[in-house]
């Protein structure tokens, strides 16, 4: 693990230590998704909406979250459209081929998550 990906580890981190840690809650815009990797891993991805403050150029932002640890990955599988959730983690750009050639995506590698309230309980149908 990299210096620039070192998790922060609390009050002991030296002044001016790189920090790559992202704290996000917003509402998932589909039910989650579990894929299998070329590799065989397994990876199960969400479509987080947060919004801006009032007044911001944009209305919303959509990040892409992707979890590979068995334990986070349960905890995802078991969100629906709609559900508050706050997840933990780390910014990664990721690369990979499409059909115009070498692309690139940013997305949050999740380390930890949780549920904040259901989709039901925002009025959001299943």
């Amino acid at each position: 693990m990299s210096a620039a990906t070192k998790p922060r580890s609390g009050s002991g981190d030296a002044a001016g230590e790189p920090v790559n840690e992202v704290v996000l809650r917003g509402r998932l815009s589909g039910d989650p998704e579990d894929r299998e990797l070329p590799s065989g891993d397994r990876v199960v991805v969400v479509r987080l909406v947060v919004d801006r403050p009032p007044g911001a150029r944009a209305s919303h932002d959509t990040l892409d979250c992707a979890a590979y640890a068995s334990g986070v990955r349960r905890s995802l599988l078991r969100w629906r459209h709609g559900d508050v959730v706050e997840v933990r983690g780390s910014l990664h750009r990721r690369f990979f081929r499409a059909g115009a050639g070498p692309m690139s995506r940013y997305e949050v590698e999740v380390a930890a998550a949780r549920r904040v309230a259901t989709g039901t309980a925002r009025g959001v149908a299943p």
